[in-house]
């Protein structure tokens, strides 16, 4: 079950309505975070809730939108952009925060981990590092600061990855699809294959296993919470169409809802039928 601090929620709780872009670039980014801050003071009894999870490195908030009820049997999280230059989950972010989740199911959403380097469309952070080499599990050195996929001074060096460590550590979510792009495939990133495989069917994209790289986000989760399967989509390049956004958030919404972590129940079976 998961566990929220009933004083947080209650202070940070808010109504939200995302208008969904696929195209949206630094500028309108500034604007999502201004039209978000006010509704803070919506009602904690609102079905979405929009909670400040941390700052980055240039002290730009980090916003997680919590879909559904917090005290859910199960969680799911999505991030829509952890590599600045690779935005195309940003629109199917925001498409899912504007949509009911499924039963017995909190939806966590992070539309943007990595708001500097958004704003600077660069992959890395506002110190120079790739946030996805930047988690515990196998952590590495990775060359120095310009080099594409510095790793950081050291394992959670970065706001940003210790924001979505401390997300994930308290509400241990089930599933958690990480946007990245521009291969266009699904990555067998160390989880559930079905699962993975299922969702790829639904999103109609080849299955593949990348590289397995030291200090990647989805390699911590699985290392950390067996049973539960956290997996990298890799988003065609260039912005999505309005199809194709929905398409991806129906296959979130669909694997959230029907996929199993339990011990006794580890199958994917969010096929369509």
């Amino acid at each position: 079950m998961v566990v929220i601090r009933a004083a947080v929620l209650v202070a940070c709780a808010a109504a939200i309505v995302i208008a969904v872009n696929s195209g949206e670039r630094a500028s309108r980014y500034h604007v999502r975070l201004a039209r978000v801050h006010p509704l803070h003071q919506a009602s904690a009894a609102s079905s979405r809730r929009v909670i400040t999870i941390g700052y980055s490195a240039q002290h730009r908030p980090i916003r997680a939108v919590l879909v559904g009820d917090p005290h859910a049997v199960r969680s799911a999280l999505v991030v829509g952009c952890i590599h600045g230059d690779e935005q195309a989950g940003i629109a199917v972010a925001d498409l899912l925060a504007a949509r009911a989740p499924p039963r017995g199911v909190a939806l966590w959403i992070v539309p943007v981990l990595n708001p500097d380097g958004v704003v600077a469309d660069t992959r890395q952070n506002g110190d120079g590092v790739d946030l996805n080499r930047n988690f515990p599990y196998r952590w590495r050195p990775l060359g120095s600061r310009g080099y594409q996929q510095y790793s950081g001074a050291h394992p959670l060096s970065e706001p940003e990855a210790r924001a979505a460590r401390r997300l994930i550590l308290q509400v241990r979510p089930s599933i958690s699809i990480w946007f990245h792009q521009p291969l266009g495939v699904v990555d067998l990133s160390g989880g559930s294959a079905a699962l993975e495989r299922d969702f790829a069917h639904l999103v109609g994209l080849p299955v593949t296993r990348l590289t397995r790289y030291p200090g990647s986000a989805a390699g911590w989760e699985n290392h950390r919470f067996p049973g539960t399967t956290a997996f990298v989509v890799e988003l065609p390049p260039g912005p999505l169409s309005h199809a194709a956004t929905a398409r991806y958030a129906d296959a979130v919404l669909r694997a959230a809802g029907m996929w199993d972590a339990s011990p006794t129940a580890r199958s994917a079976v969010c096929r369509p039928g």
